[in-house]
């Protein structure tokens, strides 16, 4: 009888348990009409950059494939929404062997940055391929910095609530982004963390409208870029 009881108890806080982790998720997740709403938003600026971006597009392939051997396109997994994996496209900006020795953050005047990658990384070119993994749905518009799986493993030991923050879909540009910059530490990531909840907590379309003209303040000035 006392093994029923004990048995029966530890279903029942499993249940519990189980119920709390539910609302928890309900919590950080946006609601079927803001989903709906964030991936109107996503293709209304996607196919209103598309004029701009393309052109600006092939003359970066060009330069890249004169500047340094190696292909146009760096393809890498990250992670996405609820931790879903996805291959991210962005324009290769470092030498074909930059992770011979594994990931590791860029840091200021990387070595392993080409020449015309500097340019392209400061003014955030290389991220308009992303566009592409927004249109498949993998990406937004706004939204937390997609990272690495490896990265996102450590980070997740290390920093309390940070598997959150994959709530919503990564983004090309995010509040944390525009506010923070690049971090390459576990203290700048928490700082970044505290936005991107931030940004889920609070979504509305005055906060992505005011995020995309902060994000053409960054490109213009280069801030963060490394």
């Amino acid at each position: 009888m006392e093994s029923e009881a004990l048995q029966l108890r530890e279903k029942t806080y499993t249940r519990v348990r189980e119920k709390q982790e539910e609302k928890v998720i309900q919590y950080w997740d946006l609601t079927e009409d803001q989903q709906k709403a964030k991936r109107f938003f996503d293709l209304f600026i996607t196919f209103l950059a598309l004029p701009f971006i393309l052109p600006i597009g092939i003359i970066t392939a060009i330069l890249i494939k004169l500047d340094s051997r190696g292909p146009v396109f760096f393809i890498q997994e990250r992670v996405g929404r609820h931790g879903e994996p996805f291959n991210m496209f962005k324009f290769r900006s470092m030498t074909i062997d930059a992770e011979k020795n594994g990931n590791k953050f860029a840091q200021r005047n990387d070595q392993r940055v080409t020449a015309i990658g500097k340019f392209i990384r400061k003014f955030r070119i290389d991220e308009i391929p992303n566009f592409w993994n927004v249109l498949k749905g993998e990406m937004s518009v706004i939204g937390p910095r997609p990272e690495q799986v490896s990265f996102v493993k450590f980070f997740d030991e290390e920093i309390e609530r940070y598997h959150f923050r994959h709530s919503v879909k990564p983004g090309i540009t995010g509040l944390a982004q525009v506010n923070q910059g690049y971090a390459a530490c576990t203290r700048s990531t928490q700082m970044k963390l505290n936005y991107d909840l931030f940004y889920i907590r609070h979504y509305s379309y005055g906060m992505e409208i005011n995020i995309v003209l902060k994000t053409m303040v960054t490109i213009l000035t280069g801030f963060g870029s490394r």
